[in-house]
């Protein structure tokens, strides 16, 4: 058959897969999505195995891919099914496990259906057809892109759902103080105020590439992201040795802040770049300062965006504080093929409901914006 199921990325030269990447965008390349893999953050009982699907043309050659992961819960995933799940339960519909086309832990939208699009849709709709023969209740395809859009759109049973983000798009300013002078004056003088909070407190800030931090360094990073679970009581989803495979798998494309006070480093945040993008991940402190998140997390990583040319700024998920730093609301799509037939259909109303509730915050969302009218 020429759709074959991978256990383990490993098991494919990362040239073979990223050679089906249309565009840059770094959490879909074999060096990311195989770190998870090697790294134990996937796999094992993380309740994510990786059940990756290739499709072959007649002569054996890959001409499509879906990083795919069979899931035994929902979480990790920021498309919120938790309540169709519980609905299954109650109703004694066996909703996990399900195949999930996604990026684990990364509420970031990029391409899924890897490969000429001919070869993609081949390979969705041998994928679709299968899932009873697999025990698979529902397929789920989260964070996508146009392209990928247009393939799932016209096929039938796909339920396309809205979700709203928050970025920041760099329009050509020359440095922050540029960014600054397009937002209204009250705006501007509120974040002028927490800028300055954070130096006040001695607070001072260093970039570095992937390749430029020290075992040491990355244990410091890991300690600060594990913490921002601990204090909520929770693990966290990514194991130490993750770090240091990105580290090492794909260096160029990792930016880490390091917040100092003193000497002493106090937090961080770790972010990826891949073509005009700037993407915000990972952030974590040991102690509470006062706006530490708000310059480590955005004004930090505006002013490095500006630097870079970089035309856009991706925080990830949540945030209404994002607006009036001069994030702007962006829709996201997930899409959902549910095999159950009642199932199905709740859904489907439930979302034609959620619908114009979703596009009316986001465009309410855009009076909250501090830029400077006329």
């Amino acid at each position: 058959m020429p759709l074959h199921t991978l256990p383990q990325l490993s098991q494919l030269p990362a040239a073979s897969w990223d050679a089906l990447l249309p565009t840059p965008q770094p959490f879909v390349r074999h060096a990311f999505l195989s770190a998870l893999e090697d790294s134990g953050s996937v796999g094992g009982r993380s309740g994510w195995q990786p059940s990756h699907r290739l499709w072959y043309d007649e002569q054996g050659r890959l001409q499509a891919a879906m990083p795919t992961y069979v899931k035994q819960h929902s979480y990790g995933e920021y498309v919120f099914d938790h309540a169709w799940a519980d609905a299954c339960r109650r109703a004694g519909i066996a909703y996990y496990p399900k195949l999930l086309g996604a990026v684990p832990f990364s509420p970031v939208s990029g391409a899924r259906l890897l490969g000429e699009p001919h070869a993609a849709a081949r390979l969705l709709d041998e994928l679709s057809a299968g899932l009873p023969g697999e025990g698979l209740s529902s397929l789920h395809v989260n964070f996508t892109t146009p392209a990928c859009d247009a393939l799932l759109e016209p096929r039938s049973g796909w339920l396309p759902r809205l979700g709203c983000q928050f970025h920041w798009h760099n329009r050509g300013y020359r440095d922050f103080q540029d960014f600054l002078d397009a937002l209204s004056s009250r705006k501007r003088k509120q974040l002028r105020k927490e800028r300055e909070q954070v130096a006040g407190q001695g607070i001072e800030f260093d970039w570095l590439q992937g390749h430029q931090l020290s075992e040491a360094q990355w244990d410091f990073v890991y300690l600060c992201y594990a913490n921002t679970y601990h204090v909520r009581g929770q693990a966290p989803y990514l194991t130490r040795e993750f770090f240091s495979l990105l580290a090492e798998r794909m260096p160029e494309a990792l930016r880490v802040v390091l917040a100092q006070q003193h000497g002493r480093p106090v937090a961080m945040a770790l972010s990826l770049v891949g073509g005009d993008t700037f993407y915000g991940r990972y952030w974590g402190c040991l102690a509470e300062f006062d706006r530490l998140h708000f310059e480590t997390c955005f004004y930090q990583g505006m002013q490095l965006a500006v630097s870079e040319g970089l035309a856009r700024f991706d925080a990830g998920a949540q945030g209404e504080h994002k607006l009036i730093r001069g994030f702007e609301p962006v829709i996201t799509r997930s899409w959902h093929l549910l095999l159950h037939p009642g199932l199905h259909a709740a859904v489907a109303d439930f979302l034609e409901q959620e619908r114009p509730g979703v596009l009316a915050y986001a465009e309410e969302a855009r009076s909250y914006l501090p830029y400077r009218q006329g």
